[in-house]
């Protein structure tokens, strides 16, 4: 396996947008294959990416990607929710 790049520059721009689309669309991947402990990885990678974006690059986000991060996925992984490896 090759060695990670460990002074990578930051991404911004269009390669900022692709990441976290990309990063959005193997979070989805991962919560219709039911593995919820790396949709939740990936979900909370996707949307700290999000969260850099300027407002006019959110809209640059398909808002099908959008909705799924924001609305859907904060229903199974919000605050509210039992956090994962606690006993009931």
């Amino acid at each position: 396996m090759p060695a990670k790049k460990k002074n990578a520059p930051p991404l911004a721009g269009a390669a900022l947008i692709k990441e976290t689309c990309r990063r959005i669309r193997v979070a989805r991947s991962y919560w219709d294959a039911h593995n919820n402990r790396a949709c939740r990885g990936e979900r909370e990678k996707a949307l700290a990416l999000y969260e850099s974006l300027s407002e006019a690059e959110r809209e640059k986000v398909p808002q099908v990607l959008r909705v799924w991060l924001r609305y859907r996925s904060e229903k199974y992984f919000g605050a509210d929710r039992t956090p994962p490896g606690t006993n009931r």
